[in-house]
Formats: C-alpha cells, sequence, structure tokens
C-alpha cells in the first residue's frame, strides 16, 4: 500500500498569503510514508526471497499486509558463561532456555539453563553425585555435546557421544534440577558420530511413553549411510540401529543434519540423496524410511556443509528445510504432504550478505518459520548471526524480516572462509529453536572471545506462535555479557 501525506492547510494558508502580498504560489509538498519506514537498521533487514529489498518501490507496498505485515524488530545475544562447541539449544514450556557447554575430556559437557529469557545464565550439571563439588559431568568427556527438549513433554535430553563409540543419554524433567543415571545408546557400527536426537508424539500407541525418541548418527560412510535407533520407553532403552534410508536405495552420503518430529507422528532428518538436497521421513517410529529430493536445480554446498540439510515442521505438519548451496548462501523449501512435492526453493539471506555457513532451522504457527546461519558480507566487518523469519511462508510474496543479533563491529568470527570450514566453536553445527511464547533463539559461538557460547534472539519482533503480534521487548545483551 502507498500512501501519500498532502499538507492541504499549509497550502491553503499560502495561497492565502500570496493572494494578500503579491508573492508566487507555493508548490505543494507532499511525503511519501510505507509499511517499512523507520524499521531498516544496520542489523535488521526487510526483503523478499532473493535479497529484494522490500522498499523496491517498483514492486510496491500492498503485499505487506495480513500476516506478512512488517514488524519491528531488533537482535541482541547473551553470553551463558561458558565455552561451547556445536551449541544446541531447547526450550521448555516454563520459559527455561538450556544450552549445551564444552566442557573437554575429563570434566564432561554441561547445560546452562536461563529462566529470565536470557538475562542470567546457571550451570544445571549433570553432576557427578560421588564428586559433585568438582563440577565433574556424570559423563565425564564429550567429543560431541548435545541437548534437545521434547516440545510434548518438556524432558530435556543430554546426548554425548564419546570416542566415536559409545554414546549415553540423560535427561531432566524439571529444567535440570534432577537428572537420570546416564543410559547407554551405543551402536553397532563405528564411527558413532555427528549424533542428532528428536522425538514425536506416539500416534500410534505402540511405546510405553507418550514420545517416542529416534537418534541417527553417521557412520562415515557412503555404503552404510546414517544409522537410526528408537526408543519405546523414554530414552532408557534403544533398538537395534537400522539404516535411516529405504533398503535398496544407493545412497551417496553418510552425513546428516538434526532430526525434527511433527505433531502427527511423523519423522524426518536431512542429508543430500544421490538427486540433490533431500528429506527422509519415517512414519512407524524410525524403523523404516522413505527418501525426498526437495530440488535438483539448488545444490548443496561442496564444502564443509555439502550434507547439511536442516528440518523442521510446524504446528500443522508443514515440512521445511533449509541448506547452503554453491553460491554460499542459504536456500529453503517447504512441503505440505510430508515431502512429497517441494516448493520452489527460495534463498533466504538479505542484500549485502554475500556468504554463509551453518544453516539451521525450526518453524512455529503455520507458515511462520526461522532460519538461522552465519553470514559476512561487504563492509560487514566479519561474521554475524542472523535469523530470518517468515510470518507467511506460504504467501505469493512472502516478507523476510532478518536480524542480525550482533553489531558489525562485534563480529563472531574474523576467518575468511569460516562459513565453509569446521570454525572455532561453532564445530559441524549451530542450532535454533522457538518457545512457547514465540520468541526465537539461536545458539551460536562467538569464537572472538574464545569460542564463548551465546545465545541470539531478539529484544521486539514479531510472535512466531500464537496470535500474530509483537513480542513484549526484553532488555538488550551484547559483547558486555560475555565471560568464558
Amino acid at each position: 500500500m502507498r500512501f501519500k501525506a498532502v499538507l492541504l492547510s499549509l497550502l491553503m494558508a499560502t495561497m492565502s498569503l500570496s493572494g494578500c502580498f503579491g508573492e508566487d504560489e507555493s508548490v505543494p509538498v507532499e511525503t511519501e510514508q510505507t509499511p517499512l519506514d523507520g524499521l531498516f537498521s544496520s542489523t535488521t533487514f526487510y526483503h523478499y526471497p532473493g535479497a529484494i529489498n522490500a522498499s523496491n518501490a517498483s514492486i510496491g507496498y500492498e503485499n505487506l499486509t495480513g500476516n506478512s505485515t512488517p514488524y519491528p524488530a531488533t537482535g541482541t545475544y547473551f553470553g551463558i558463561g561458558d565455552t561451547t562447541f556445536e551449541p544446541t539449544i531447547g526450550v521448555t514450556s516454563t520459559g527455561g532456555v538450556h544450552f549445551s557447554s564444552f566442557g573437554g575430556a575429563g570434566r564432561g559437557t554441561m547445560v546452562f539453563t536461563s529462566l529470565d529469557q536470557g538475562q542470567t545464565w546457571t550451570n544445571m550439571g549433570p553432576f557427578n553425585p560421588v564428586f559433585p563439588s568438582d563440577d565433574l559431568g556424570q559423563v565425564p568427556s564429550s567429543n560431541d555435546p548435545y541437548i534437545y527438549v521434547d516440545k510434548w513433554t518438556d524432558r530435556i535430553v543430554k546426548f554425548d557421544m564419546h570416542a566415536l563409540t559409545a554414546m549415553f543419554v540423560e535427561y531432566s524433567d524439571d529444567d535440570g534440577k534432577t537428572w537420570s543415571i546416564p543410559f547407554s545408546a551405543e551402536g553397532y557400527y563405528s564411527p558413532q558420530d555427528h549424533q542428532s536426537i528428536a522425538s514425536m508424539p506416539d500416534v500410534g500407541g505402540i511405546g510405553l511413553y507418550e514420545t517416542i525418541y529416534v537418534f541417527c548418527i553417521n557412520t562415515g560412510s557412503s555404503a552404510l549411510g546414517p544409522q537410526c535407533s528408537r526408543s519405546l520407553d523414554g530414552a532408557h532403552t534403544w533398538d537395534i540401529q537400522r539404516p535411516g534410508y529405504p533398503t535398496g536405495v544407493a545412497q551417496c552420503s553418510g552425513l546428516h543434519g538434526h532430526l525434527a518430529g511433527s505433531n502427527d507422528g511423523a519423522i524426518y532428518r536431512g542429508n543430500p540423496s544421490c538427486d540433490g538436497p533431500a528429506v527422509y521421513r519415517s512414519v512407524d517410529g524410525g524403523y523404516s524410511w522413505t527418501e525426498h529430493t526437495i530440488t535438483t536445480t539448488v545444490p548443496m554446498q561442496e564444502g564443509w556443509h555439502s550434507h547439511e540439510v536442516a528440518v523442521a515442521a510446524d504446528e500443522a505438519g508443514n515440512l521445511f528445510a533449509s541448506w547452503i548451496s554453491i553460491d554460499q548462501m542459504p536456500w529453503m523449501a517447504y512441503s505440505r504432504d510430508q515431502g512429497d512435492t517441494w516448493s520452489e526453493p527460495m534463498m533466504m539471506a538479505p542484500p549485502g550478505v554475500n556468504e554463509t555457513g551453518f544453516p539451521t532451522i525450526f518453524a512455529g504457527e503455520e507458515g511462520r518459520v526461522v532460519v538461522g546461519y552465519i553470514g559476512e558480507g561487504d563492509d560487514m566487518g566479519g561474521w554475524s548471526g542472523y535469523m530470518s523469519i517468515m510470518t507467511d511462508a506460504f504467501a505469493d510474496q512472502p516478507l523476510i524480516t532478518t536480524v542480525a543479533v550482533n553489531d558489525p563491529s562485534d563480529a563472531l568470527d574474523d576467518t575468511d572462509d569460516c562459513g565453509n570450514v569446521r570454525c572455532g566453536g561453532f564445530g559441524d553445527f549451530i542450532d535454533v529453536e522457538i518457545d512457547d511464547e514465540g520468541r526465537p533463539w539461536i545458539a551460536l559461538a562467538h569464537n572472538v572471545m574464545g569460542e564463548a557460547g551465546i545465545v541470539g534472539t531478539y529484544t521486539i519482533g514479531p510472535a512466531l506462535y500464537g496470535e500474530l503480534r509483537l513480542l513484549p521487548e526484553i532488555s538488550a545483551g551484547g559483547p558486555s555479557t560475555v565471560t568464558v
């Protein structure tokens, strides 16, 4: 919609005066207003897929209504108080935000928790009950820390891999105040690497717990592909590992992205098929899988993220997937039929960003989705953490609101090719989730400050759950909150 405000009263007054004093008639003064006035900043961008600025007058503003109405949005971040590696994050219905730290060999990983929207953080362990005063974890060493929150039960699952062979599951049902003992989730192939875990409702009633847990690992072999296992009793015991793809179908990658469960009982994981970025679907609790190639025209990046297809399902069961392509940019597509067919891929980054890495994704209410990544561009001073948000992904011209969680002068990394290599605390991947209020939270590392764990969000922005509205503003964080 295009608005023109004409100052009629001023015009009439000047015309009257000119009649009295013989002065030249004044030219009417017009000011143009748009729905985007005052919203852009050095860290906030409003654009369409393909890095098209939303203030492009040739496109107009008539589509910036309804669920594509632009909302004010500003990014920020908070330090957790410790280091991180391959950071993962989970949120509970209490508002608890939980983040994985990296303690290294002998100490083990810990879960840091904020119950006040990132303002303060507490190390919740799980601590070794024999040596609690020594700040030791129950699992004393983890090469890959990983946490996941079951959004149907609020169970926090801590999933550690040790020496590429042994894996352990610990869980908490009270925001980390107490923890279970470690349960073995060891596999039958070696190496056991790049583990991911998720859950979905037990819609078929086949288990002993209200959700079914599935984990998948990378075997390091395209021939073996990813292998997966399921638990029907709340992550206590696990089936023998089985192929996480349809048997008899050739595989060209043994690596995969994070798993994601859906309200309809399906579970998904992303990694390339032999034809392009793909999503693998299971509707029987992770026991068998089907393969669904997303596109053959926007291929996977040829570097570090050549395997990483991030997946998410919204409240209505629609499926979203994101990956880095050969142009080093983040792409996303969606499916409204459990992955059988896909939309045309959309490039999600804003104007000015020309290289990205570490794709991650989460979906909220129907059609609302956040794609996270790191990126850099001309004159941006290094790498920043980005969240690109759609509040109506299914619109003909979907608006993308992108926020950087850090200022350009406060780069998270200054390595030239950080998006295309294993880069400091980012490791292999990052993570993003949405809390029950509808606020997105992204897990990142601040490598310049010693691989510090940081959690990005926005101080103000549109809600991604519930009624589409502007969320209440929270206090900003920034570099002053980082200590390691």
